[in-house]
């Protein structure tokens, strides 16, 4: 697939296509007409990642287009990146292109923004970094007013912090949410929100507990726990762990009870088929769970976890992948019928789309 268009004017016509794809895919399971959440055309996504490509003494940002390779694609600027990252991607081009230290070598350049006005640049290099590095670095991060990390093989040198606050006003609350560079985050901000206000219009008045399972770093979590009375949310990923308890401590949730276990791990511990020592101080039997919250990977939900989920009465889905999403559907078609649906369109100018279910027990 080349490289997107990222036409505006064209936007909602790509909007309407995947749309109607979802719409009959999901047709044959009696599927509610889709709330649609639509993307800004312009100016949306809080990462981006660029090689950099050397010539002569010139540098520049690229992009490689999957049908050539090996050309780089020369990007000046990058509208659907937000503002904040375009103004500083022409900065910290200029600022590279004077400084010999820090451009040598530099391979890759990513960049993460918040909401909120927070910048990180990590520059990823194919040499080791010194001390004339790091004092260069250092003065370009306070010059840009930005985090700064770099990296190389088995290096890696923070020039103030490796993360990122995040703050945002959602349903009468302030939010915040620690971002760990490298670890994954919401790319498209204001559609996240939209994800997060439609989870919780679904979660309004089921009540009980809830489990979350691929909590993450406690993005639909820090939301949703003020609807129910207890929640217990898993997550494998260190970086993401430790970036929800930070989140859960900063927004004074006291009602979720946050473990490193796998889905396999909490079904096999629900079941009672196996005991874990990161289980002790959870009394499972304790929880009267209600609903079952779930963002899984591309690759969806596992047969063990569909097996959890058929118990549940409700599940709230929300799915990177509509045809996983779809076969896990069928697989709980015959204890589970869907309630409510949702679009959420998180990578305009691409195939893909977001979605999100309300299922409720037959």
């Amino acid at each position: 697939m080349p490289l997107p268009s990222t036409e505006p004017d064209g936007y909602g016509a790509q909007l309407a296509t995947k749309l109607a794809q979802f719409k009959s895919d999901f047709a044959p399971f009696a599927l509610p007409e889709p709330a649609v959440h639509a993307s800004s055309p312009q100016h949306y996504r809080l990462r981006a990642e660029f090689r950099v490509w050397h010539q002569d003494a010139r540098l520049d940002y690229a992009m490689f287009d999957p049908e050539r390779p090996k050309e780089p694609v020369a990007i000046a600027d990058f509208p659907t990146a937000v503002e904040s990252i375009c103004t500083l991607m022409r900065r910290l081009r200029q600022s590279l292109q004077a400084s010999s230290v820090l451009k040598d070598k530099l391979f890759q350049v990513n960049f993460l923004a918040t909401q909120s006005g927070e910048l990180m640049v990590t520059l990823i290099y194919h040499r080791l970094l010194d001390d004339a590095w790091q004092a260069a670095a250092t003065a370009l991060a306070a010059d840009l007013s930005i985090q700064l990390v770099g990296r190389s093989r088995n290096q890696k040198i923070v020039i103030g912090r490796d993360w990122l606050l995040e703050e945002f006003d959602f349903n009468g609350r302030r939010l915040r949410y620690q971002q760990i560079e490298g670890s994954f985050t919401q790319p498209n901000g204001n559609v996240n929100r939209q994800m997060l206000g439609w989870a919780c219009a679904q979660a309004a008045g089921l009540a009980g507990d809830l489990l979350e399972l691929y909590c993450g770093n406690g993005n639909f979590t820090v939301a949703l726990s003020p609807l129910f009375g207890r929640v217990l949310a898993t997550e494998v990923s260190k970086s993401s762990v430790l970036a929800a308890n930070y989140n859960l401590e900063a927004n004074a949730i006291d009602n979720v009870a946050l473990v490193r276990m796998s889905s396999d791990e909490i079904s096999a511990a629900l079941a009672g088929s196996r005991e874990f020592k990161r289980m002790r101080e959870i009394d499972l039997s304790s929880y009267r769970f209600s609903t079952l919250f779930v963002d899984p990977p591309r690759s969806g939900l596992d047969s063990s976890t569909l097996e959890l989920a058929s118990g549940f009465e409700h599940i709230l889905y929300i799915s990177c992948n509509p045809q996983t999403l779809l076969e896990n559907v069928a697989a709980l078609q015959a204890t589970h019928r869907i309630a409510a649906s949702a679009v959420f369109d998180q990578f305009p100018y691409t195939r893909h789309l977001e979605c999100g279910l309300l299922l409720e027990r037959r």
